[in-house]
């Protein structure tokens, strides 16, 4: 199941990168909130995924990879907090600033990259 949810989130983080690209670039569209509205529930049913998978247990984890479960479920939670932060800034102020969203793409990459080695580490 965290394989799975590893999945889920990649595909969220791509989708997220092309939403941040295309709303970041000068001059670029303003994009419907709903495309932000369906990243934001993809990211939380992924994460969601994830805490049912830590609630599991499951098989061992590579050697050296214990708490990366533990800690990719933290950062992304924070990641998910930045992202709401980020939904009431875009609905108070209509267009994104770089720096919150930097923030929130940082974090879900650490996120990312700590659920992989944890999933195909090893």
């Amino acid at each position: 199941m965290t394989a799975w949810a590893g999945w889920l989130l990649l595909a969220v983080g791509l989708a997220g990168a092309v939403l941040a690209v295309t709303q970041l670039r000068e001059g670029g569209a303003r994009l419907p909130w709903t495309a932000g509205l369906a990243h934001g529930v993809a990211g939380a049913l992924g994460l969601g995924l994830l805490v049912l998978a830590a609630a599991r247990g499951g098989a061992s984890p590579p050697a050296g990879t214990d708490g990366f479960r533990a800690a990719a479920l933290w950062v992304l939670g924070l990641a998910l907090l930045a992202g709401l932060i980020l939904a009431a800034l875009r609905w108070w102020r209509g267009r994104l600033a770089m720096f919150p969203v930097g923030v929130h793409a940082a974090l879900a990459i650490t996120g990312l990259a700590l659920l992989a080695a944890r999933i195909w580490g090893g």
